[in-house]
């Protein structure tokens, strides 16, 4: 369930290109990419990080905390978008974050990318995981396992409004389990 080593790879090679300082993490679980992140972003880089599960993080703390970059995030316990509400909400929250990595629940990737097209600044960048579904989304229907008919259904809708949303400019990359970048233009 944690992002996937090559697609961890890239994340870290556009976390440096980018010169990332700000970063916010939607989906955390025990925190690999949340590990990459604080790895590549300087040291008086910050990290928001949101997930319901404190447990599945405190798993992964140890090595974060070997790794000495504890100090560079800011762990929120919350579902993610009554948290993402609470900071569009701050006064100085618009445009603050250079970077953001959803990999959380699907069925609100799109509210999560509402809130991010204010949250992240023109020229910075949006990552959503998840976005081939198993490659599901490129399978007719009647050839999708029943248990992922409902992801298909949901990551289809993404990637099209994705495509349709003329705040960014996308890419999709067809590693790990797709993964699809938003560089906000306006």
């Amino acid at each position: 369930m944690s992002t996937a080593p090559d697609a961890g790879q890239f994340m870290a090679i556009l976390l440096q290109l980018l010169n990332a300082k700000r970063t916010i993490e939607i989906g955390v679980f025990t925190g690999y990419s949340l590990l990459l992140t604080a790895l590549n972003i300087p040291e008086d880089g910050k990290i928001v990080a949101i997930d319901v599960d404190r447990a599945a993080y405190e798993m992964g703390l140890p090595v974060i905390k070997k790794a000495g970059v504890e100090h560079k995030i800011d762990f929120i316990e919350s579902e993610a978008l009554q948290a993402l509400d609470e900071i569009v909400q701050k006064p100085d929250a618009e445009g603050s974050f250079d970077f953001a990595f959803v990999d959380a629940d699907k069925v609100n990737f799109w509210n999560y990318h509402e809130r991010l097209m204010k949250l992240v600044k023109v020229g910075g960048v949006a990552i959503y995981d998840n976005t081939l579904w198993r490659g599901t989304v490129a399978m007719p229907e009647d050839a999708v396992r029943q248990k992922l008919k409902e992801g298909r259904k949901l990551t289809i809708e993404f990637n099209n409004l994705l495509a349709k949303d003329a705040r960014v400019q996308i890419c999709h990359a067809s590693i790990g389990d797709g993964m699809t970048i938003c560089r906000r233009i306006s």
